[in-house]
């Protein structure tokens, strides 16, 4: 998701995966090209199917074309990361026919779709981290590899620790209604949890007055939604809508500032327990049952050597042994008896960073995808 911008659009996060991947890459001992002054990221800005996105989508595909031929003795596969809206089949086909594999990585599939959409069945392969989304795959005839989120973690952070901190739960992640509701009945119940990221403290009193939309535009919008989601996500969204506010609280004491990218990992690393969380707001459930899947998170903290307790989700037992490598909940109970559990046994704690650590770096390490991607691809 390579840009050109000092600063990165106004769409959700991205520029981590390029650090990720590039350095994955290297690690593996191989090379990445990219092509110059492209801003991929850029596509997401554009509404689907405007003017704007199809004349981004020209152009952007014709220089990659043009340098992709021009390098065609260096490349050997063609990795990238795309929306459905990013991707033109004409030109990856072209790029196919002069012999180079295409590999698409997406991580929002389960989230996103019912239905794998038309755009990714051009790829040789669909890189598909999400367990839940694999029955879609198969369903759809498209080829896929499962693998785990490209997760890279610098080697000044493997195999060193700082001072555990021997009372510390942390959480650190964006504010939503579902973690909101699961931290604050933890904390009720009486676990002592520390929640940092986006949207926790008050932000800015500096108000925007919304441009108002065209009805035209509002049918639109809701037409676009309704092809994407159905009419059962529709009738979900609004009753989602109807029910905003949270149940449970999380008191300003249970809250600190959010944290720079050091901070993030002494954080992680030294708590007595790193807390991961699965469930997410999606228009295929209500809030009362919601979609859960395996995050980066599953992967990031027990890399950073992270005494990981995170939500139970399908496939998470392909990752990790539970008990051994991770512990996991369900509820809100279940997480304070495991935490309260942790947190009265320290040896625990440092087995289950020993040996998550150890699995994560050797199992689920962006060198060891890229192997078995090449392993299925130049059989």
């Amino acid at each position: 998701m390579q840009d050109t911008g000092p600063e990165p659009h106004h769409i959700p996060a991205y520029r981590f995966w390029q650090h990720y991947i590039k350095n994955g890459i290297e690690e593996a001992g191989m090379q990445w090209l990219e092509v110059p002054d492209a801003d991929w990221a850029a596509g997401l800005t554009h509404p689907v199917g405007s003017a704007e996105l199809k004349d981004w989508s020209s152009k952007i595909w014709e220089s990659t074309l043009a340098f992709i031929k021009n390098n065609l003795a260096k490349i050997d596969i063609f990795l990238c990361y795309l929306y459905p809206q990013q991707v033109d089949t004409t030109a990856i086909a072209q790029i196919q026919q002069w012999g180079i594999p295409c590999v698409n990585f997406y991580c929002d599939n389960v989230r996103e779709f019912s239905k794998v959409p038309a755009a990714f069945k051009v790829f040789d392969r669909m890189w598909v981290p999400e367990y839940e989304a694999l029955a879609m795959y198969k369903e759809a005839k498209v080829n896929y590899i499962h693998l785990p989120m490209p997760m890279w973690v610098d080697k000044k952070y493997r195999n060193t620790l700082p001072n555990e901190n021997p009372q510390q739960i942390s959480f650190i992640g964006s504010k939503d209604n579902l973690r909101q509701n699961l931290l604050g009945e933890a904390i009720a119940k009486g676990l002592n949890i520390t929640v940092r990221g986006s949207g926790w403290q008050p932000e800015s009193s500096v108000q925007t007055v919304p441009h108002p939309a065209s009805v035209l535009k509002k049918i639109g919008n809701q037409a676009g939604f309704i092809k994407q989601h159905g009419l059962k996500g529709y009738a979900i969204k609004h009753l989602q809508q109807l029910s905003q506010s949270a149940v449970f609280e999380v008191g300003e004491a249970y809250i600190a500032a959010k944290p720079g990218h050091e901070e993030y990992i002494t954080i992680t690393q030294s708590s007595a327990i790193t807390l991961g969380i699965n469930r997410v707001p999606s228009h295929k459930r209500l809030h009362t049952n919601p979609l859960t899947y395996s995050r980066l998170r599953d992967i990031e903290a027990p890399m950073l050597g992270a005494c990981y307790l995170t939500e139970y989700c399908e496939g998470l037992n392909s990752l990790y042994e539970a008990e051994k490598e991770i512990l996991t909940y369900k509820t809100a109970d279940e997480l304070v008896q495991q935490a309260n559990r942790l947190l009265k046994d320290e040896q625990m704690r440092k087995a289950l960073r020993a040996s998550g650590q150890q699995r994560a770096l050797n199992e689920h390490s962006i060198p060891v995808s890229l192997q078995k991607i090449k392993a299925a691809i130049f059989k």
